[in-house]
């Protein structure tokens, strides 16, 4: 039993800091109805505002931890009950593409400061180590532990004992009843955002010193606070709390026992999204409650001129990228590409634009596509077109398992569990030899074609073009037909749709699966186009990236995915500055986060225009009607 001392003990610290961060979590959410993606970026920009105020500026630690956790924190919470409150009148698609935004943006941001490189955070709290009995702790251990206990259980019974606390319980069921109350709202979820962000600070200055400055795997970490709060079903503060300490035991008891074997090296770090997507699956349909969800409203159809408009410019556009090896030269590859990825963002925007099914794994199916292909046309020998059509249809079985959770879920808890997915896959399954082999790399051929030559780099652009044209005619048949109309009903409104004697879980596993086909489509073009695939082709980040763009560029069929694969990969191969670059997941994020808060009503300035229209119209028509009656009046 005293091997297990060790790691138990590791797994309680561990699993206080991801309960502590969960908490914060679950408070934000349940006072203002947003779930906050970048929750783990708010810990990682705390954790390296500690660093540079310490080790760069070389300033005690407790002044460090007074900038970083206790003035930076409230003022990142101010900032963000202020977004909420911009979001609060959008749809939950319009919610998470603004959180999963600020996550890309604050993660690019120290990045493009920082370096992607790991940086080591000196241990600020007392590394000494007692003895007790047959165990030795570490002093730090001790008081990280005590720290977050301390202030989870202070905060819990806050808020089961004061009138604020019943306020924050309140204020998402009926903010305008707490308001006649005479409690303002606003205050109340200020001071939860305050509460939340401190926390979130807090735990990545927790938890640097033990892993290192590194803002994706400092970011990803707190990430994993989503399976404590998945624990607590969201809503519970103390069972939040308990959910991070049983996973971070569970991660220290499985790095015991999967330490000398390779396959499952990922297991550990695996093992709160597992638990994340399994409480997702399994919880009994009605107990997750999604808050602050806003029905999504549909555009009108458009007429008959402005559909002869869209068939034009499609023509025109086609036309004008079947010129590209005219002009592109050297590069060609890059224009490749993008052109391959304008086949996922097309079936990423199917799924969530069309049918309103939110996912944040889709670079999943598009990896499996990749080696799926490597294996058919490097390893078994098939043909090229037979390998790459076998690729797409391995995807599908992978799109109906990820359809599993969203016959149960939907909105806000359907985008978690393919989250959890997403990462699942890149930790898990990618490491293993089944994927992209023993060495991680897998080799894919181009296409040898006796009467044409495809294998140059001109050639295979041309055949992508043609593939890629035949997989968006596919989706134009599909939207257009009645399937597209049950797609489009079931994004309005699926319990109408069911009433109506539809099948709706049927409709949401095709639509999953025809999304993965393409997008495994997409990632067999991908590796063949590059000639080997591995994992760092498909990373979840990657996934969130891809949502982030496409929802900057609109909803359009056409546009939407060629504006979004353009934004990606063309604009930075011909902007020289290298430090514009490594500011563009910044200003992906940013301007994600600006076309949410616009698709409220409340800040769209087309809508205020109309509406301003609307009222000028109504006065004059008032006016008209006044002089009237005075002029009947006068006659009379």
């Amino acid at each position: 039993m005293s091997d297990f001392y060790p790691f138990i003990i590791a797994g309680l610290v561990s699993g206080a800091v991801y309960g502590l961060a969960a908490t914060g979590l679950v408070l934000t959410y349940k006072t203002s109805g947003i779930f906050n993606f970048a929750h783990g970026a708010m810990a990682a920009a705390g954790a390296y505002l500690f660093y540079q105020v310490r080790q760069q500026w070389g300033l005690p630690w407790p002044v460090a931890f007074v900038v970083a956790v206790l003035v930076a924190g409230p003022i990142f919470g101010l900032v963000l009950e202020r977004l909420a409150h911009a979001l609060s009148g959008t749809t939950t698609a319009a919610k998470i593409v603004a959180t999963v935004g600020l996550l890309i943006g604050v993660q690019g941001l120290l990045a493009a400061i920082y370096g992607g490189e790991t940086r080591a955070s000196r241990a600020f709290l007392p590394t000494k180590v007692l003895s007790l009995g047959s165990i030795n702790v570490g002093v730090d251990q001790i008081l990280v532990f005590v720290i977050a206990v301390s202030i989870t259980l202070a905060l819990t019974i806050f808020l089961r004992s004061s009138r604020v606390g019943t306020a924050m319980r309140g204020v998402v069921d009926d903010p305008d009843l707490l308001d006649l109350a005479g409690t303002s709202p606003t205050q109340v979820r200020r001071l939860a955002w305050t509460i939340g962000t401190l926390f979130a600070a807090l735990s990545g200055v927790l938890l640097a010193p033990a892993v290192g400055l590194d803002p994706l795997l400092l970011t990803l970490l707190v990430v994993q606070a989503f399976g404590a709060a998945a624990i607590g079903r969201f809503a519970s503060l103390p069972l939040s709390f308990v959910g991070g300490l049983v996973i971070g035991l569970g991660q220290a008891i499985c790095s015991k026992y999967v330490n000398n074997v390779h396959a499952l090296a990922g297991l550990p770090p695996s093992l709160p999204f597992i638990v994340f997507f399994g409480v997702l699956l399994l919880t009994r349909r009605g107990r997750l409650v999604e808050l602050g969800a806003l029905t999504r409203k549909r555009r009108e159809a458009t007429g008959a001129d402005r559909r002869r408009i869209q068939i034009a410019g499609a023509v025109a556009l086609l036309a004008l990228v079947a010129s590209v090896p005219a002009f592109a030269s050297s590069r060609l590859p890059v224009f490749t590409a993008a052109l391959i990825y304008v086949l996922v963002f097309a079936s990423l925007r199917l799924l969530v634009g069309t049918s309103g099914q939110v996912s944040l794994c889709h670079v999943a199916f598009a990896a499996v596509g990749a080696t799926s292909f490597a294996h058919f046309a490097g390893g078994a020998g098939l043909p090229w077109a037979v390998a790459l059509l076998a690729a797409g249809l391995v995807a599908v079985p992978v799109g109906a398992f990820v359809a599993i959770p969203a016959i149960r879920l939907s909105g806000l808890y359907l985008a978690l569990a393919t989250l959890g997915f997403g990462i699942l896959m890149e930790r898990l399954v990618y490491p293993m030899g089944v994927m992209f082999g023993v060495t991680g790399l897998a080799k894919a051929p181009r296409p040898h074609l006796g009467f044409v030559n495809v294998s140059s780099d001109k050639g295979f652009y041309l055949l992508c073009l043609a593939i890629v044209v035949l997989g968006m005619l596919l989706i134009r048949v599909v939207t257009q037909s009645w399937i597209g109309r049950v797609l489009r009903a079931m994004s309005d409104s699926p319990l109408a749709l069911t009433t109506l004697g539809s099948n709706v879980n049927a409709t949401r596993v095709f639509v999953f699966c025809l999304s993965a086909f393409l997008a495994g489509i997409g990632g067999a073009l991908y590796a063949s186009f590059s000639g080997t695939t591995s994992g760092i082709s498909f990373t979840a980040l990657l996934s969130l990236t891809l949502i982030v763009v496409l929802a900057i560029n609109g909803n359009g069929e056409l546009r939407a995915p060629v504006g979004a694969a353009f934004a990606l990969y063309v604009i930075p191969s011909y902007i020289r500055n290298e430090t514009f670059n490594e500011y563009l997941p910044v200003l992906f994020g940013v301007t994600a986060v600006a076309v949410s808060v616009l698709s409220n009503q409340r800040y769209d300035p087309a809508a205020r225009l109309h509406n301003l229209a609307t009222a000028s119209r109504r006065r004059a028509r008032a006016t008209r009607v006044t002089l009237r009656l005075r002029r009947a009046t006068e006659a009379a």
